[in-house]
């Protein structure tokens, strides 16, 4: 059974950091395109970050480039989004994808910004 847990989320200031966590069982993520997504109220579900399989290549949305950094741990099947200079467009539920010939979703965890 697939499952994707995320961690790391809370209330903090503008400018901040916070790292992110998603743990994976059941599957081994240095072979799947591991993401990180976010869904703010009202708004639709954006792709964030991916890291790719295998190479570990990553790719930013425009909004986070230079501010977010994915990563990850084979040895602890963790996948990490590392986020800088928060701001309140930075609002929303973060959510782990692993994908490949299928989707797998965590419940995501919420990062809320403030002024």
């Amino acid at each position: 059974q697939v499952k994707l847990v995320e961690s790391g989320g809370g209330l903090l200031q503008l400018g901040g950091s916070l790292r992110l966590s998603c743990e994976a069982s059941g599957l081994t993520i240095r072979f799947f395109h591991m993401s990180w997504y976010r869904q703010a109220p009202g708004k639709e579900r954006e792709l964030v970050a991916r890291i790719f399989p295998v190479s570990g290549n990553t790719n930013y949305a425009a909004s986070v480039h230079g501010r977010f950094t994915i990563s990850r741990d084979n040895a602890k099947n963790t996948v990490y989004l590392q986020m800088n200079s928060l701001t309140a467009e930075d609002t929303a539920v973060y959510i782990c994808n692993a994908g490949a010939t299928h989707d797998y979703w965590g419940q995501g965890t919420q990062v809320t910004v403030s002024s």
